[in-house]
């Protein structure tokens, strides 16, 4: 077998060939456009007859630089993998040759992609990949939207300190005519600069709103189960199934749950990490359902009985019986590896990657 690392820039991609056992066969840069892409897959082709398993490119998954190459590599009928960027440290560090520099690069991602088989395999984006795209402009057109709020609020205070505002008010298109209506009363540049941030924050509302029925419509049809869960929206559907980009690509809900950040953590890795808190994907790590956070109190649980030992709730110190918090929502939507999923989070987990052991 025949693996092809790149190093890709925005300008450049920078190949290299290596055998099952490392040895660097070839070398060669094309240009980032179709025709440099052409040039590749014609390049490719005098490594086909090496052996029987072929040629396999390796692209490190940082994809704002690798989807176009990618995509124009799987039309071609090649075998893509992703190799995530973690990998490359220890590449580089093993590598015979000293340095850093675009070749090094693309030897340290095919080197990686020989040492892990089980890399996942690139595929055309999907519909999932709509919903990102979509996602992300609407949270990008909130941000504008909070911000040209903020100079608003500061503007009509200058102008009038008792025109009060509601709170989250200029979200809504009612109070947004209401205060360009008072606008009227007064002159002047600051007057005028509020009233065009009140127009730009109309416009922006308009926008905003449009995209979360398209997002309501396109997260129907792909994940209608998410939406079934307490306290998970169209939005938070949307950038979970946005973030996932297919679940069938993790082989079962503990590679999920790694990859959304809501693993269990080892006691002697919290110790050693002093307690910092794991990075936790949004919003998976975060997501509590309306009823998790309505709960009145933790709940009593009995501890298992071991052999010889008689049935019965844990006592404490002081006799009384022990409470335990409840299990947090983000435990229940990775399904968990010690009983059986119970909840509809974890079931939809659980039904989503099985069969991918």
């Amino acid at each position: 077998m025949v693996m092809i690392g790149t190093d890709s820039h925005k300008r450049t991609h920078t190949v290299v060939a290596l055998d099952e056992v490392g040895r660097r066969l070839g070398t060669k840069t094309v240009r980032t456009n179709a025709e440099g892409h052409l040039v590749l897959v014609e390049w490719a082709t005098q490594f086909a007859d090496h052996d029987e398993h072929g040629v396999r490119f390796a692209l490190e998954d940082c994809r704002h630089l690798t989807r176009r190459l990618e995509s124009d590599l799987l039309a071609a009928g090649q075998r893509v993998l992703r190799v995530p960027t973690r990998l490359m440290a220890g590449a580089r560090r093993s590598s015979r040759e000293p340095g850093k520099s675009d070749p090094i690069d693309a030897e340290a991602v095919a080197l990686a992609a020989l040492r892990h088989p089980d890399l996942p395999v690139a595929e055309l984006d999907g519909p999932a990949r709509e919903v990102k795209l979509l996602s992300d402009h609407r949270h990008d057109l909130v941000v504008q939207r909070s911000r040209i709020a903020q100079q608003v609020r500061w503007h009509l205070h200058e102008l009038d300190p008792d025109l009060m505002i509601p709170s989250r008010g200029l979200r809504r298109q009612k109070v947004v005519r209401e205060l360009l209506v008072e606008l009227g009363r007064f002159d002047g540049v600051v007057a005028r600069l509020a009233r065009r941030h009140l127009l730009r924050c109309q416009e922006l509302t308009t926008q905003i709103n449009d995209l979360e029925r398209e997002l309501r419509e396109l997260v129907r049809q792909l994940a209608p189960s998410l939406l079934q869960i307490p306290g998970c929206g169209v939005l938070s559907a949307a950038v979970i199934v946005g973030e996932t980009a297919g679940v069938h690509r993790f082989r079962d809900k503990d590679a999920y749950a790694r990859f959304t950040g809501t693993a269990p953590v080892p006691v002697c890795r919290i110790q050693r990490r002093q307690g910092t808190a794991q990075p936790r994907r949004q919003p998976v790590g975060q997501l509590r359902p309306a009823h998790d956070r309505g709960d009145p109190g933790p709940r009593r649980r009995a501890r298992p009985a071991l052999p010889g030992q008689a049935v019965g709730p844990r006592q404490g110190p002081r006799g009384r019986t022990e409470t335990v918090a409840p299990a947090p929502f983000r435990c229940r939507l990775r399904g968990s590896s010690r009983r059986p999923a119970r909840s509809p989070a974890a079931r939809l987990v659980a039904s989503s990657t099985r069969g991918l052991t």
